[in-house]
């Protein structure tokens, strides 16, 4: 049995596994629903991390077979669900932000301004994808359709928190859109207008 502490990733896992046991390809599907917009590693170590969660006792595998088709279904033992409650119980981490396109903003003197508005672009092309994502939970769950209702009121306090960021960023977009367009180039910094700017984030930041 390993003695590797569990990870982020591994106590996701474990927490899809908490709602019941999980087919390999059940799992899969379920993690691009409910874990894609925030953690998409789980995702990456799919058919990795619930080996290792087998291996350190917090989970168990059965190999089950429908006609001639065989099912790997994992589940999580007592020792995960005591895991689990120490994970949940303890102080969390704080949010580290993984996205290219804010990479690439903070890059953008260094490229054309047709490059930079194609990022402002991509940006508000998530946001929406993220907001109709979880809009359309929540319509699932008002019609009384929503899967595991019984998690339906955290499933909502996730789905109001990322429909609310995905809003900003959809109005941080059209703001930065509408400035940039009057830029002549991405290169010479227009102080003044950055300042204002600086001014206003600030304003609305601690309003």
């Amino acid at each position: 049995m390993s003695s590797r502490p569990p990870s982020t990733t591994s106590h996701a896992i474990l927490s899809l596994l908490a709602i019941q046991p999980w087919a390999t390809y059940d799992l899969a599907k379920l993690m691009r629903r409910s874990l894609h917009f925030f953690w998409p590693r789980a995702e990456s170590n799919l058919y990795a991390e619930p080996k290792r969660l087998v291996e350190t006792g917090l989970a168990e595998v059965q190999e089950e077979w429908t006609g001639d088709r065989r099912r790997t279904v994992y589940s999580i033992t007592e020792a995960g669900r005591e895991a689990l409650g120490t994970w949940l119980a303890s102080e969390s981490a704080a949010p580290r932000l993984e996205s290219e396109p804010h990479l690439r903003l903070l890059f953008a003197n260094y490229g054309a301004k047709a490059d930079l508005l194609r990022t402002i672009d991509r940006i508000e092309t998530d946001a929406r994808a993220t907001i109709e994502h979880y809009s359309t939970l929540c319509e699932e769950y008002a019609r009384g359709e929503g899967l595991f209702p019984d998690r339906i009121h955290v499933n909502t306090l996730l789905a109001s928190l990322s429909i609310d960021q995905a809003r900003a960023a959809v109005d941080w977009a059209h703001w930065a859109r509408s400035e940039v367009e009057r830029w002549t180039s991405t290169e010479a910094p227009d102080v003044d207008w950055a300042i204002a700017a600086i001014a206003r984030a600030i304003a609305r930041g601690r309003d």
